[in-house]
């Protein structure tokens, strides 16, 4: 019987590196939401282009800069459109962009199908986060999708390579394990819980707890659908913008899940 191969040793200069980067970027997202307005929507723009160019550059590496500027504008133009509420005129939007960017990387003879995909993939969560801030209560809705997820991230990253253990899907992700997975859920649907409380929002703090574990599901897939892509594409990491996570498109791939699942409980519970 063949032998396992042993385990890695915790990489605590990696962990460094993470801790460094979000102590840089978290206060700057934080700021941004808290602010609203043109603060916030500035910070989403620039979210924007940079997974953009992340996008083209995996995706479409024989003409990245067309195929980037393509997601770009459709995915910026619709979200000015639901920045000032036009909900629907936005949604229409994004699907003639990603028509647009599909009929660009037909031109320059990259794959149709991958820039269509780089529009919805970008636009649907981005939409999703703006919506969100503008609803009633929005910047207390995007600290507890923050919470989630930072939640499950950490959680996942910490237990996962202290407690190791079987696989999660060694296939495309072959340093995730359950008991990351496990880690992760728990601690998301504690921070749901406890964010709902500290934050007073209406709902309560059972109700924020499944909100945190659905989040911590949404998190885990986006991940998971990211390590997909990049597998697929044959890239280690999307970009090399953020030390110790790669691209940017690393570092919000779960957020970018959870956001639609927490923009769908917050409009369920406004038509309630």
């Amino acid at each position: 019987m063949t032998p396992l191969p042993p385990a890695k040793r915790f990489d605590w200069s990696n962990l460094a590196l993470r801790a460094a980067s979000a102590l840089v970027l978290a206060p700057a997202a934080l700021a941004a939401v808290w602010w609203g307005g043109w603060p916030f929507l500035l910070l989403i723009s620039v979210g924007v282009a940079l997974m953009a160019i992340e996008w083209g550059g995996m995706t479409a590496p024989k003409a990245p800069i067309r195929v980037t500027s393509a997601v770009v504008v459709a995915v910026l133009a619709a979200v000015f459109l639901i920045y000032l509420r036009y909900v629907g005129a936005a949604w229409g939007l994004v699907l003639l962009g990603a028509l647009a960017a599909a009929f660009v990387a037909r031109r320059v003879a990259e794959r149709p199908a991958d820039a269509a995909l780089g529009v919805f993939y970008i636009a649907l969560p981005v939409l999703a986060l703006v919506w969100l801030r503008g609803a009633p209560d929005g910047r207390a809705w995007v600290f507890l999708l923050f919470a989630v997820t930072w939640a499950a991230d950490i959680a996942a990253f910490l237990v996962g390579s202290f407690l190791k253990g079987p696989k999660l899907w060694p296939r495309f992700s072959p340093n995730k394990t359950w008991s990351g997975f496990v880690g992760g859920l728990a601690a998301a649907t504690a921070a749901g819980a406890g964010m709902t409380l500290a934050l007073a929002l209406p709902m309560g703090s059972v109700f924020g707890a499944l909100i945190g574990l659905a989040g911590g599901l949404a998190t885990m897939g986006g991940d998971l659908w990211e390590s997909m892509v990049k597998r697929r594409f044959g890239v280690k990491d999307s970009g090399d913008l953020i030390p110790g996570h790669g691209g940017l498109l690393d570092r919000v791939d779960g957020l970018m899940f959870a956001v639609v699942i927490l923009a769908l409980a917050r409009l369920v519970e406004l038509l309630a």
